[in-house]
């Protein structure tokens, strides 16, 4: 049934600074920006090995029912030196959510809250390179 990620979508009040923060921390700009009026009302990167899809919704268009805090799920995004990720990221102005946590058997994780409101998770997974090493899913 669940075949794959496809695009995870944060939310932010300021499209522009939302775009400006993650073209520095990606080091690429977004791919596809759709006006609903001015400013922006969506953006969107895809990024690593995969081309996941990074989406940032204006908030004024949110589902229903989304908090304006921290919440929900973490998505976990595989990062070859999780400390030195999070140093970035917090070099950048993220606060931490989670400081570096090691979860046994080589998993380690942490997490931040960009300067939107989303968390965004960091993990370094040997599942992942696995997968990517055998020529990606199956």
């Amino acid at each position: 049934m669940l075949r794959g990620l496809t695009t995870i979508t944060f939310f932010a009040d300021d499209l522009t600074a939302a775009k400006d923060w993650y073209t520095e921390l990606l080091g690429i700009p977004p791919y596809f920006e759709r006006p609903v009026a001015v400013p922006t009302a969506y953006l969107e990167f895809r990024i690593g090995d995969y081309q996941h899809e990074l989406g940032i919704l204006d908030r004024r268009y949110a589902p229903h029912g989304a908090g304006d805090g921290p919440g929900g799920a973490v998505v976990y995004w595989h990062v070859d030196d999780v400390q030195a990720a999070l140093d970035r990221l917090l070099a950048l102005g993220a606060k931490e959510h989670e400081s570096v946590t090691h979860r046994g058997a080589g998993f380690v994780t942490a997490s931040v809250v960009d300067p939107f409101g989303n968390i965004l998770g960091l993990m370094y997974n040997q599942h992942y390179l696995d997968v990517l090493g055998a020529g990606g899913a199956r």
